[in-house]
């Protein structure tokens, strides 16, 4: 496969970057900010079991970390394997949360749009949780 067009969302949030880590990298949490993950997780070994609007997906998290990393692979039914990259990096008092979206391969210009405006929906509405 070649390289993807990529494109990364970002959100500054008013909250140190550990509080934010703490909160974001729970599975459990996911479903509070991150739309696509609506329905939740079950756990079931080490990956998560993820029912979304894209149907039944297998996630998998890495590690705990004291990076900032949670970076997660998305395993679709159709058996496609998506690497999402998600990173909250410390700035002054908060901190900056930011997704790399990777353009798949078919996905129009249009639908690469609305996967991009969909992330950041959902990082604003982490940003609102975090900063209340």
């Amino acid at each position: 496969m070649s390289t993807m067009s990529a494109k990364i969302v970002h959100i500054s949030i008013d909250r140190d970057w550990r509080e934010v880590y703490g909160y974001a990298s729970r599975p459990q949490n996911m479903p509070f900010w991150a739309s696509g993950l609506a329905f939740g997780l079950m756990q079931d070994g080490d990956d998560w079991i993820a029912e979304g609007t894209l149907g039944a997906a297998r996630v998998r998290f890495t590690p705990h970390n004291d990076f900032g990393v949670i970076d997660h692979r998305v395993t679709l039914g159709s058996g496609l394997q998506v690497h999402n990259s998600l990173r909250i990096v410390p700035n002054g008092d908060g901190c900056e949360v930011m997704f790399t979206l990777l353009r798949l391969p078919g996905m129009t210009e249009e639908q690469f749009a609305a996967d991009a405006a969909h992330v950041l929906r959902d990082l604003k509405t982490l940003k609102e949780l975090m900063e209340r």
